[in-house]
């Protein structure tokens, strides 16, 4: 079974998406800020990470600059999930190594969750 970290500090958004994950056969374990998320990341081991950007105690940019930075985790898959939709955002991210990005109120659960697949090991 697949693993997929959800780090989202909004509670209903994270929860939606870990109910959407689960009922497609991914485990599952969410984070709600970003230093939470980068120790789920060492001790969980997920395959895809969803990252929101804006969030308590370290944001997503900081979030994929430590991530990008360490040699264990470097390659994996980041899939930033944001309220920002400005390019200068999007651009920074997938600078700092995010694999895709998404506008949440322009993407639908199933197709992220159909989007996630293409990152996960074969």
């Amino acid at each position: 079974m697949a693993k997929v970290l959800v780090v989202e500090d909004e509670a209903f958004l994270s929860q939606a998406l870990s109910d959407k994950l689960r009922k497609s056969g991914y485990e599952v374990e969410t984070a709600m800020d970003g230093e939470m998320g980068l120790e789920k990341i060492r001790s969980f081991k997920p395959e895809v990470v969803l990252l929101d950007l804006l969030m308590p105690k370290k944001n997503g940019y900081a979030v994929l600059d430590e991530i990008k930075k360490d040699k264990t985790w470097k390659n994996l898959p980041i899939i930033v999930l944001s309220n920002f939709g400005e390019k200068t955002e999007i651009k920074k991210a997938k600078d700092l190594g995010a694999k895709d990005y998404y506008v949440k109120a322009n993407v639908k659960l199933a197709d992220l969750v159909n989007k996630i697949k293409r990152y996960l090991p074969k």
